[in-house]
């Protein structure tokens, strides 16, 4: 199956691809070091990509034209940058070179497609049969049209975190008042009353009354006397404890989303297929 080069397949080709141009990205290694640029790119009777031409810059004089399989490369568009999986200076150096007047036919398709294959993916290659289905791994075509594109929103994320508001310290202290409490007492006093005796008139045989000097009477005479102390009652009793009051808090902010813009051009046939995870 002859290859074309791809402006000779479809002059408009930047149209096709919306404007895009793969002679225009450089190639890097996938750790990000660059190695060259795109020149050209390969398709077959049906326009599928076969093969990138790519101008090598691996070394400070070393330069060279050379054909990369497809399925080896991961396009990026956006950053004008293609993406190449382990591209060694060995196997450029072992590559045949490509050059513009060159017919790349079965015999020189199999001499670059040698240098790629791992020594484990080796095929029982006859060109009589052979198609590029055999190693999809050199072939096939994935992220260089099937590009994806990372879709960011924005989120309100919430999170809770302790501070200290406050603090509340119960202690006690002394206050001093004077109290007062009236206690009643009894005091005895002696009453001496002079009074005319009963009988004033009668008379007394005087051989009957004993006078005596000295005869006294004797009345004990008591009175109360308070007897006041201080004694410590338990008056109340106070129990500090927390309790949590909960509330709701409502916050707002802008967020953004960014949404797919699809534009073509051409006739084609396009199919979206939604694959969303709802939140």
């Amino acid at each position: 199956m002859p290859l074309h080069k791809l402006e000779n397949f479809d002059p408009n080709y930047r149209e096709t691809f919306g404007g895009d141009d793969i002679k225009t990205l450089h190639l890097y290694t996938e750790g990000g070091v660059k190695i060259g640029k795109i020149n050209n790119a390969l398709v077959d009777d049906d326009g599928r990509f076969r093969y990138l031409v790519i101008e090598t810059n691996i070394g400070s004089n070393f330069e060279k034209n050379i054909l990369l399989p497809i399925g080896l490369a991961h396009i990026n568009y956006p950053a004008k940058s293609v993406y190449v999986d382990g591209l060694s200076k060995q196997q450029v150096e072992q590559l045949p070179e490509y050059h513009e007047n060159i017919v790349v036919d079965h015999d020189y398709e199999e001499q670059v497609r040698s240098v790629y294959r791992s020594p484990s993916g080796a095929v029982n290659y006859n060109p009589e049969t052979y198609t590029y289905e055999q190693e999809p791994h050199l072939y096939a075509l994935h992220d260089q049209y099937h590009q994806t594109l990372k879709l960011y929103e924005e989120r309100l994320i919430t999170n809770k975190h302790r501070v200290k508001t406050g603090e509340v310290a119960v202690g006690k202290h002394i206050e001093t008042e004077t109290a007062r409490v009236t206690v009643p007492i009894q005091k005895e006093r002696v009453v001496i009353e002079r009074v005319q005796p009963t009988g004033a008139e009668t008379l007394v045989d005087p051989n009957e009354i004993h006078f005596q000097e000295g005869e006294v009477a004797r009345i004990e005479v008591y009175e109360e006397t308070p007897e006041i102390h201080k004694e410590a009652f338990v008056r109340e009793e106070v129990r500090v404890r927390k309790v949590v009051d909960r509330d709701m808090v409502e916050a707002q902010d802008v967020i953004r989303r960014e949404e797919l813009d699809i534009d073509t051009s051409g006739t084609l046939h396009l199919q979206e297929n939604s694959d969303k995870v709802n939140h």
